[in-house]
């Protein structure tokens, strides 16, 4: 094989929602599963939010599910990201976090994780890597388009 020829491997790509997304809710007194839909959530406190959690701001955070079959993280309200994007009550506009299986936040007194299937999460090779996270790594195939099953 040819040092220059562009080799490709195992996938993340699999059908648009796929890999269960859900979410592991935990706080001192209960802990619980949250399957999040295919269109995304609300989080918080409020009557209208998908998920409901005493305590957070009534729409504290919301998970949408984009044409990339990302799952993106908004939040709101007051909490911590894994990517550590602490921010103030008063700031008015939070960046977007992608969230990729481990990822964690808190809403108040709730630490919330994301979950998906390592089939469908694009952040890495199905199977994993070879030789640890630095090592060069054979390039997934391109992601598909999802138009005819993803939101415009």
């Amino acid at each position: 094989m040819d040092d220059t020829e562009e080799q490709t491997g195992p996938t993340t790509h699999a059908d648009w929602g796929a890999g269960h997304p859900r979410l592991l809710v935990s706080s001192r007194e209960s802990r619980s599963v949250y399957d999040i839909p295919v269109d995304g959530a609300t989080i918080g406190s409020g009557l209208e939010c998908d998920l409901r959690l005493p305590g957070a701001d009534p729409v504290h955070a919301s998970i949408r599910h984009d044409s990339r079959d990302e799952y993106v993280l908004t939040m709101q309200g007051p909490g911590e990201t894994s990517a550590n994007l602490e921010k103030s009550q008063d700031e008015e506009r939070r960046g977007d976090e992608i969230l990729r299986t481990g990822a964690r936040f808190t809403i108040g007194p709730w630490r919330l994780v994301f979950m998906r299937d390592e089939f469908a999460d694009h952040g890495r090779p199905f199977g994993g890597r070879e030789g640890g996270e630095f090592s060069d790594q054979q390039l997934q195939e391109p992601r598909p388009d999802y138009p005819e099953s993803s939101p415009s």
